[in-house]
């Protein structure tokens, strides 16, 4: 469902619409009995009225302050706390885009205007050139959110983002002493594996295969144990492994440039390795 809302910085209004920028892939199930086959359904019953189901329309939304206390809020209540500010993205302070660590990103929407082009396009503009994001907060539905605005590639990008007390502390990681040969190795490995990221070349394997499955599925076939690659070896020494890593890549290489100049077949014999610490 798209947004319509404003962007303001300093004393410019600029009416947008947001648009959700992904769509996911998932394949819907359903909950079925085993024995019957019949579907499972999710009844919202009243706990103190034996269970009775209760209509969408009389459900509301309750806080509890005190045991089987409540305190109702309509979608009314709710739009009468947000204040004009509430209501629009309002931009409070530009940075560094690399200064934003990706963990804070959520979910990122299409920003275009709604009128008021030529400042969009200003905007737009003025951040790509300097390479800047604007921060800004907002109410969508009943949260407040912490947007990242940043232009790429001609397109402007709202990104939510969680707050700094949403992100849990992260663990603490024993740190030994790294020797100087398998470094220089790994480096090594990181960089005859370094290419440039091309999203299209990375597709959702699995779900292909759950799509493949469910026609098999419906034509009365059997799913059987998927064995059409080897189980990578494990090597037990991170010298070796890094050595073995490094050569298997190299051959991959050689292999793939000929093959690109022979044939279009693919070798699938390749077993790939592993450090198991």
């Amino acid at each position: 469902m798209a947004y319509k809302g404003a962007i303001s910085f300093g004393l410019v209004y600029i009416p947008i619409t947001m648009n959700v920028s992904v769509k996911e892939n998932d394949i819907g199930f359903n909950l079925i009995d085993k024995k019957t086959m019949s579907r499972i359904k999710y009844k919202k019953t009243c706990v103190d009225c034996d269970n009775k189901e209760v209509k969408k329309e009389n459900i509301v939304k309750g806080y509890r302050y005190e045991k089987d206390k409540y305190v109702i809020f309509t979608d009314k209540d709710f739009e009468n706390l947000k204040s004009p500010k509430d209501k629009n993205i309002s931009i409070e302070q530009f940075v560094n885009l690399d200064e934003v660590d990706p963990i804070y990103f959520d979910k990122t929407y299409y920003i275009t205007p709604n009128g008021a082009e030529k400042a969009f396009n200003v905007l737009l503009t003025a951040m790509e050139k300097q390479k800047k994001a604007g921060i800004a907060k907002t109410v969508l539905g009943t949260k407040e959110v912490l947007i990242l605005i940043r232009a790429q590639n001609g397109n402007m990008l709202a990104s939510t983002l969680y707050f700094f007390d949403e992100i849990q502390k992260k663990p603490e990681i024993k740190k030994g002493k790294v020797d100087s040969k398998e470094l220089k190795l790994a480096t090594n490995l990181i960089e005859q594996m370094t290419t440039p990221f091309e999203p299209s070349k990375f597709k959702d394997e699995y779900t292909n295969k759950v799509k493949k499955a469910i026609k098999q599925k419906i034509a009365g076939k059997k799913i059987v144990e998927a064995k059409d690659s080897p189980a990578p070896e494990k090597v037990i020494n991170l010298m070796e492994a890094l050595k073995k890593s490094l050569n298997s890549h190299s051959t991959k290489e050689t292999k793939k440039q000929v093959k690109t100049k022979t044939s279009p077949k693919t070798n699938k014999k390749q077993a790939n390795k592993y450090y198991s610490a």
